[in-house]
């Protein structure tokens, strides 16, 4: 095999994220038959499971472990006045340019400086347009009539739903300050320009918390919180190497912030933003408070204190978070010298508790009871662990299959089983294979999926 080769099959790249996650039902292009649909993506059996685990440990990272954090599911349409009030109507905009050449759509701020100078564009160097403002936000009408009186948005963030029942959630749970409130929902981006798979996608999901501090902490409550989504990545095994911060400068801070810092990912197509940690003052109950007429300061009885709280946001996107543990999961590793392509299985490292399958369970045999058996064990897992069953082909095949589709154990039943109740237990990162008693499996999983670090 050429040092050429040998270099590209240790890579990570787009095309062959795309490639995989095709090949094993991850994500699909959306109405594919048709053409495809630009900027929407299906997620196929085992996207939608890895997105759900996603969500659910975010889920559980915010609220379950924290008792000062609630969650809420908003509506995805809203009364327009929200988005007046939040500043999305008259700000939420891309600087859009066309090339009258070659007919290619670009963001102004994603070109270079000296093509826009000249107006000639990036591609092709036909000349580019003058700059005009894109609102970035669906219109859609409600009710029978389309006029102006009738128009309403798909929502650009979920943020928004957050904030206008702010005060309904401290009548209804007794909130006080600090506090959160965490959210997952579905979010829309009519974006001048969709590319990079599903990083950049006009229909996604965003997983947000929004917390209520008192004036004068909100420095302090800005900096924990900058530590604590740092650490929810260590925990979910990410190479931290491939992370850092960035903070954003004069020129980049939206007009709600007091200061910004991204958690900024290395993808295959570089340093690209993850997350987002911001001080967003307390621009939006003002503005809420001017819009709507209601006071929605917030009432502290023990100090006799009336404010409107300022609020930190950890801001998310969850089918984003899916792309960046594909990447940093994805491997390519050397597991033999025989001069071929099989000397190489390609693996995604997840880690176990995001992992779309936990358990694979393979009998070695198709006969002599080994099937029964397998499924019977299976029976026993399936309530506790997300369980595959796979009977088909050599078992070194089934276990880079496995491997392929990030499941972290897999366990083989053969006559041995039959005999003395124990199965072979094969982790995944290491290929170590131990045998382990049917009755000790459960116990043995847990713990390993508790204790896991990636090597």
């Amino acid at each position: 095999m050429s040092e050429a080769l040998t270099e590209y099959q240790g890579k990570a790249t787009m095309e062959k994220i795309t490639s995989l996650a095709k090949r094993r039902g991850f994500v699909f292009q959306s109405s594919e038959i048709y053409g495809g649909q630009n900027g929407a993506w299906d997620y196929g059996p085992l996207g939608i499971e890895l997105k759900n685990r996603i969500a659910q440990v975010w889920w559980k990272e915010m609220t379950q472990l924290h008792d000062d954090i609630v969650g809420l599911d908003a509506a995805i349409l809203m009364h327009p006045r929200v988005w007046e009030a939040s500043g999305h109507v008259e700000n939420f905009t891309d600087p859009l340019v066309d090339c009258k050449q070659c007919k290619t759509r670009f963001r102004a701020d994603m070109i270079p400086e000296e093509n826009l100078k000249a107006k000639k564009c990036p591609d092709c160097g036909g000349e580019l347009t003058d700059t005009r403002k894109f609102n970035l936000m669906f219109k859609t009408h409600i009710g029978p009539v389309e006029e102006a009186a009738n128009t309403i948005y798909l929502r650009p963030e979920t943020a928004q739903g957050i904030y206008v029942n702010y005060k309904n959630i401290i009548q209804s749970n007794r909130m006080k300050v600090p506090f959160g409130i965490a959210q997952i929902g579905k979010a829309f981006r009519n974006e001048i320009v969709t590319k990079n798979f599903i990083f950049r996608t006009c229909e996604f999901e965003q997983m947000e918390m929004q917390y209520f501090v008192k004036p004068g902490t909100d420095v302090e409550w800005f900096n924990e919180w900058k530590k604590r989504r740092w650490a929810y990545y260590e925990k979910l095994g990410v190479n931290m190497n491939q992370l850092r911060w960035h903070q954003h400068g004069p020129n980049e801070l939206a007009h709600y912030a007091k200061d910004a810092y991204d958690i900024e990912y290395c993808f295959p197509m570089g340093w690209k933003e993850l997350e987002g940690v911001h001080n967003r003052s307390n621009y939006d109950l003002t503005r809420h408070t001017e819009f709507s007429g209601k006071d929605l300061q917030y009432i502290d009885q023990d100090n006799k204190e009336r404010y409107l709280p300022f609020i930190i946001e950890t801001s998310a996107g969850l089918t984003r978070t899916l792309l960046m543990l594909l990447c940093d999961a994805y491997d390519e590793e050397k597991v033999a010298d025989k001069g071929t392509d099989d000397d190489w299985r390609t693996v995604l490292r997840f880690h176990p508790a995001i992992a779309p399958i936990t358990v694979a369970v393979l009998p070695l045999m198709k006969k002599d009871g080994l099937v029964e058996l397998a499924q019977d064990i299976r029976g026993e897992l399936k309530e506790d662990f997300a369980t595959d069953y796979d009977q088909s082909g050599a078992i070194g095949r089934r276990y880079r299959r496995q491997d392929e589709a990030g499941t972290p154990f897999c366990i083989t039943i053969d006559y041995e089983s039959k005999d003395n109740g124990t199965v072979t237990l094969r982790f995944r990162d290491s290929m170590e294979q131990v045998r382990v008693n049917r009755r000790e499996l459960a116990e043995r999983l847990r713990k390993a999926i508790k204790e896991y670090q990636r090597s």
